[in-house]
């Protein structure tokens, strides 16, 4: 008997790639590829939880809106990785907490609901690649509680500019944005930028603020 062809998408994923059980088999089988537009809600807080995600390329921004309209991004889900958020809904049978928006075109895979539970409970391999990517992905969002929590305001905007900046100098944000990137108000975010120009190191323009001096923005996520 041919053995069935493996699908392009399993490269992005080693360890589900290496899966010779039935049961895993029959889930990779059962996975559906998909391309969604930018700014596409992936899914929304309430909603309940019929796929497991998993990133192929693009990024999807997690994010949680307060009741007084505050917002904080809490991860990203990037090519290779799943959703905690998503895998946490599943193994629960509860209803997303968080809403899923694209950045950008994301081509991704979706399993359906019950062909994820079924792979977890019968396919040993499946059930640990799960695990592992659900651990790693706790371990990120409570660095991010940790980072909010006990972290300097000054030093995550330093981060956050230098993270969007790559290896160049020009953030493309406004202060809402990055008030939302570090789950701030933009009125704080706005003194605290207004702060770093007068000390030099960053000039601001509508909409964009440009780095002058990484070092200086690199030595205070250091402190």
């Amino acid at each position: 008997m041919t053995a069935p062809a493996t699908p392009p998408w399993l490269e992005h994923f080693p360890t589900l790639r290496s899966i010779t059980d039935p049961a895993g088999q029959r889930v990779i089988a059962a996975a559906q590829r998909l391309t969604m537009p930018s700014e596409t809600v992936v899914f929304h807080t309430g909603a309940p939880c019929r796929n497991y995600l998993l990133v192929i390329d693009g990024s999807v921004r997690v994010r949680q809106i307060a009741a007084n309209g505050r917002e904080i991004v809490l991860y990203r889900v990037g090519p290779g990785e799943s959703c905690v958020l998503t895998t946490s809904c599943l193994l629960a049978s509860s209803s997303y907490a968080a809403e899923g928006i694209t950045e950008g075109e994301v081509d991704a895979v979706a399993i359906p609901a019950p062909e994820f539970h079924r792979a977890v409970a019968e396919s040993p391999g499946f059930r640990q690649f799960v695990f592992d990517s659900f651990g790693q992905r706790l371990a990120d969002l409570m660095a991010l509680v940790e980072e909010v929590a006990f972290g300097r305001l000054e030093a995550r905007l330093a981060q956050r500019l230098l993270r969007f900046a790559g290896d160049g100098s020009v953030v493309e944000a406004t202060h809402p944005e990055l008030a939302t990137e570090i789950g701030s108000a933009r009125e704080v975010v706005s003194r605290q930028l207004k702060t770093f120009e007068q000390r030099g190191w960053v000039t601001l323009q509508r909409g964009r603020v440009e780095i002058q001096d990484r070092e200086a923005l690199a030595a205070l996520e250091l402190m």
